[in-house]
């Protein structure tokens, strides 16, 4: 897969023993995710790296075994509160750029977060 301008890192989610076959790409660029879906109907999603509160990385047997696995975020993005890289190679190394990466970008833009825990309830506030 050959990476546009300005991308940092990109993939394909990998459905079937490891391999690209499939119509969904992700694109890491230095300020925000884009995750494109679809074929002849396409969608493209944007996330600021900013708006990403936490990164969790999931890989069954099955994902280990073709080494591959599943970057699951949570954010504070209104259309997108939590998305999925799925199926992707080099799972690991990706889940710790992405993480730096977000950091790096919350203290470019000087956005704090603070969580209040009450019961079941997260809000997260941002400071600017």
């Amino acid at each position: 897969m050959k990476k546009p301008e300005g991308v940092i890192w990109c993939d394909k989610k990998r459905p079937f023993l490891g391999l690209p076959w499939s119509f969904t790409r992700y694109y890491l660029y230095d300020d925000k995710l884009v995750i494109d879906t679809g074929l002849l109907s396409r969608k493209e999603e944007e996330i600021r790296l900013y708006r990403i509160m936490d990164v969790s990385l999931k890989r069954g047997l099955g994902q280990r075994i073709v080494k591959i696995g599943t970057i699951h975020c949570c954010s504070g993005d209104k259309t997108a509160p939590e998305f999925e890289l799925k199926h992707i190679k080099n799972s690991r190394e990706v889940k710790n750029k992405l993480s730096d990466m977000i950091e790096s970008e919350r203290l470019k833009r000087h956005v704090g977060m603070r969580e209040y825990l009450d019961g079941d309830d997260c809000e997260v506030m941002n400071d600017r």
